[in-house]
């Protein structure tokens, strides 16, 4: 006969998240703007002083501060304004392109952030719809490849009829897109294998199969001495919005198309409550009756798909032909576009806007100033650090409010 006292009582309380899982639920769970818009400022801010040592006239007039102080901050300043300057000029307006009095000069940096901005919107859409299955996707890159790979072998192989053939190379690369996310989802739901793992090594499969394709004949262009594939008919090809010399294209359309369904879904589609459940609590959601794993392949083939039309966009309108790099690091980049947005349709459009303006830009801005490109990539991730960090926010700032993420992640290094 057991001792029914000295027994433990026996819990089966659900694990407690990760630390990572907290900190992007904190930053998902936060719909403070001003913080948003604050970090932002902080993020061009601290920008602006990697302008000024990045400038070699400031570091010049550095070499003497304690002599005459003012010239490095008069060099510095005037660093900081041309540079920026300059990244307006490319992305938002040029008065010296304006000047020809054509309709690329008026609208051409528009073009580009635009361009920029439809296969960056695509792929926010796609980790922020992970993100709120409970999902962490960082398979868009190969995601990516798939959906332009897919895309781009019916744009070129088959030959069919304007508007038929670019509807069925779109449709082939968002299934192709969501093949890829669907694998990812499958693993996670019959084997429990971590989403990010798998989606990772599944990066790296893309990423070498699209090599061997570039090196097979039928897919590579002749005389098949350079790893790029034949280009894409005509006929398949996004029609230009406005005109034949600005890149934008009918892309765009279908980024905010799937910005729609995607608010749709999550907000007025019972499929979309039953994966919100999922990214609550997976817990609760099954002890309701939802089917969780279900769930999970669901939405990574709903998130791949949306990658796939990312890839879809840059082989059917900007690119043409398929090389080693054309996922352009765009994969990586959704990431911080959907943290941003806060996994949101609307935020994550406005998100992949910006980023695609400071990308329009930085090329301006290296090419007036000098400055190298890299620096947007700094001030990307800086933007998301101090959304990451709400606290540090509010304390540069002094303003009120809970610390939010920054006191999650203070709490789970203190342990």
């Amino acid at each position: 006969m057991t001792d029914t006292a000295s027994t433990p009582a026996r819990t089966d309380s659900p694990p407690e998240p990760g630390l990572g899982e907290r900190t992007i639920r904190e930053i998902l769970g936060s719909s403070n703007a001003a913080v948003t818009v604050l970090a932002f400022v902080a993020a061009m801010v601290v920008g602006g002083i990697l302008i000024a040592i990045a400038d070699p006239d400031t570091r010049t007039a550095s070499s003497y501060f304690f002599s005459y102080p003012w010239d490095t901050f008069t060099d510095g300043f005037k660093a900081i304004g041309n540079g920026y300057w300059a990244m307006f000029q490319g992305a938002i307006f040029n008065p010296h392109t304006a000047a020809q009095g054509t309709l690329s000069g008026y609208l051409g940096p528009i073009s580009e952030t635009l361009t920029n901005a439809t296969p960056l919107i695509l792929g926010g859409l796609s980790v922020g719809l992970a993100f709120r299955a409970g999902l962490f996707n960082i398979g868009g890159q190969g995601q990516i490849i798939a959906g332009a790979v897919f895309a781009g072998y019916v744009g070129f192989a088959w030959h069919l009829p304007f508007i038929i053939h670019v509807i069925v190379a779109v449709i082939a690369g968002t299934i192709g897109g969501a093949i890829w996310g669907g694998l990812a989802g499958l693993l996670k739901a019959k084997t429990g294998a971590h989403e990010v793992i798998t989606t990772i090594m599944l990066n790296y499969v893309a990423l070498n199969a699209l090599g061997y394709l570039l090196s097979v004949r039928g897919f590579q262009a002749p005389p098949y001495g350079q790893a790029i594939s034949n280009s894409v008919d005509p006929n398949a090809m996004l029609w230009k919005l406005f005109g034949s010399s600005m890149r934008v294209n009918a892309g765009l359309f279908l980024a905010l198309g799937a910005a729609v369904f995607m608010w749709w879904l999550l907000t007025r589609s019972t499929l979309g409550f039953k994966l919100r459940a999922v990214g609550a609590n997976q817990f609760a959601a099954r002890t309701a009756g939802i089917k969780v794993e279900r769930g999970y392949i669901v939405v990574m083939l709903l998130a791949g798909g949306l990658a796939g039309l990312a890839g879809v966009t840059q082989i059917l309108g900007t690119n043409g032909q398929i090389t080693g790099d054309i996922d352009a690091g765009i994969g990586f980049d959704a990431i911080t576009v959907a943290l941003l947005g806060r996994a949101k349709a609307g935020p994550t459009v406005l998100a992949g806007l910006l980023f695609g303006a400071l990308r329009a830009g930085g090329i301006q801005m290296q090419s007036n100033t000098g400055t190298p490109v890299d620096l947007v990539e700094v001030v990307q991730a800086l933007i998301v650090l101090f959304i990451a960090a709400p606290g540090l926010v509010r304390a540069i700032f002094r303003l009120r409010g809970s610390g939010g993420g920054g006191e999650a992640l203070a709490k789970g290094w203190n342990g």
